[in-house]
């Protein structure tokens, strides 16, 4: 029977004409992203706010700053009194055939305080409070590294989802071709062996399925180990918004936001003039503190017999002979110098990151624009118009399956640079030290 002569279906809502084909091929990889979002899912906000509050190594590393707010009560703490009592008269052995122990014994209460000068204590404060300041720093830089991780899983998670709606598709619309060929060999307008050879390659299909399938539980099994969340994987699932922004800023811009949001940077700043403040410190503790003493006692002055109450006084003042706090000097002022260098490599890594992370983001964007504006639409039409003439005789096998390939090939390749664009995006991200891209 001549192709002529073949039964058309009559066409329903949704398909091209084309020999009865679906029309949703044409936008497959579009209506994959549209799949990303689900209205049961979890959104990024949401993920982050579970994420910010079960997360183990944040809540560990919180109580880190914790503990040096707690340094700070420490290093303010004044130096305690000192009490004494001592005793003096008692008799040890017998005068002129008498013997009274006690009647002669005196007791000496002491009252002694070390007075610390030059502002050490308020320098101790001063400086267990910028390292408060710096492990606060630190914290924040350890939850923006964690959420770079968290972020990138979770786009790991809308990319799975994106692919496995986009296999879906095509194997459905494998399966509406094979239905159409086998219709073919029935009424005998193609060979045996070309059914066969159709049918084969649904194996391929169905391969990528269940690898689509199997890839999307495992994004969401890392992404529950990162929440510590014991959901079961049937039941979790997150959506966003899986697709490019084109416009960006200029990369001075995000280099300025990054000078002022840059965590890491914020804590060698604070090293620097932790350096400085603990340098003071130990200048301060080569200098003496007298210690002030008082006492009491009752008896009669040898200077004085009436005088039976009488008070002591004394202050103790240690003699500098030797300067033991030299070394401490020297090394304080050394570790200035070095916190700065270490200053200057954050400060040119926050350059360099935020570079390196804006070409990945500007070259993925420079791909993407074509595919979104030329590829997707023209891997269809061909797809579309080799499975016409070979449906007709104009095109062979061969033709038809390196065609469906291409395709494919074109669909996949875009999702996966949507999902290589968000991930460069929260690169940047992490660069510049706060979300400059959703």
């Amino acid at each position: 029977m001549a192709q002529a002569d073949l039964p058309q279906a009559p066409q329903q809502p949704g398909q091209t004409g084309v020999a009865g084909l679906p029309n949703q091929p044409t936008q497959s990889a579009k209506d994959a992203q549209a799949a990303a979002s689900n209205p049961n899912g979890l959104t990024w906000d949401d993920v982050k706010a579970r994420f910010e509050a079960q997360n183990p190594t944040l809540k560990a590393d919180a109580l880190n700053v914790q503990e040096m707010k707690a340094a700070e009560i420490t290093a303010f703490l004044r130096p305690n009194p000192q009490f004494t009592m001592s005793t003096d008269g008692t008799a040890i052995a017998p005068h002129a055939g008498s013997y009274q122990p006690f009647k002669g014994t005196d007791l000496s209460p002491n009252l002694s305080y070390l007075h610390e000068r030059e502002g050490k204590r308020e320098l101790r404060r001063e400086s267990a409070e910028q390292g408060t300041q710096i492990a606060t720093s630190q914290h924040s830089d350890l939850e923006r590294n964690l959420l770079f991780n968290l972020r990138s899983q979770f786009v790991a998670t809308l990319q799975a989802k994106a692919v496995l709606a986009l296999t879906r598709e095509e194997l459905d619309y494998y399966d509406h071709l094979i239905d159409i060929s086998r219709l073919r060999w029935q009424k005998g307008d193609i060979a045996q062996i070309d059914f066969d050879r159709i049918e084969l390659q649904r194996v391929q299909y169905e391969s990528d399925l269940e690898a689509a399938i199997v890839n999307l539980r495992q994004a969401k099994i890392i992404l529950l180990q990162l929440l510590d969340d014991k959901t079961p994987v049937e039941q979790f699932d997150v959506k966003g918004n899986f697709d490019f922004k084109d416009q960006l800023q200029t990369v001075e811009e995000f280099q300025h936001i990054a000078l002022d949001n840059r965590p890491d940077l914020k804590a060698s700043y604070q090293s620097v003039q932790q350096a400085f403040t603990n340098h003071r410190l130990a200048v301060a503790n080569g200098s003496t503190d007298p210690t002030y003493s008082a006492w009491y006692t009752w008896n009669s002055s040898n200077n004085s017999p009436d005088s039976l109450q009488t008070l002591g006084l004394s202050v103790q003042i240690p003699l500098r002979v030797f300067d033991k706090n030299q070394g401490e000097k020297a090394r304080t002022l050394i570790d200035i110098t070095k916190n700065q260098r270490q200053e200057d490599v954050v400060n040119a890594q926050v350059f360099s990151d935020v570079d390196s992370a804006y070409v990945q983001v500007e070259s993925t964007l420079h791909l993407l624009r074509p595919y979104k504006a030329h590829y997707l639409d023209q891997a269809t039409r061909v797809r579309d118009t080799v499975t016409y003439a070979y449906q007709r005789g104009g095109a062979s096998l061969l033709d038809l399956l390196n065609a469906q390939s291409d395709f494919r090939n074109v669909e996949l390749a875009y999702l996966q640079l949507i999902g290589t664009y968000l991930t460069a995006a929260g690169q940047l991200n992490l660069a510049v030290g706060r979300e400059v891209i959703q």
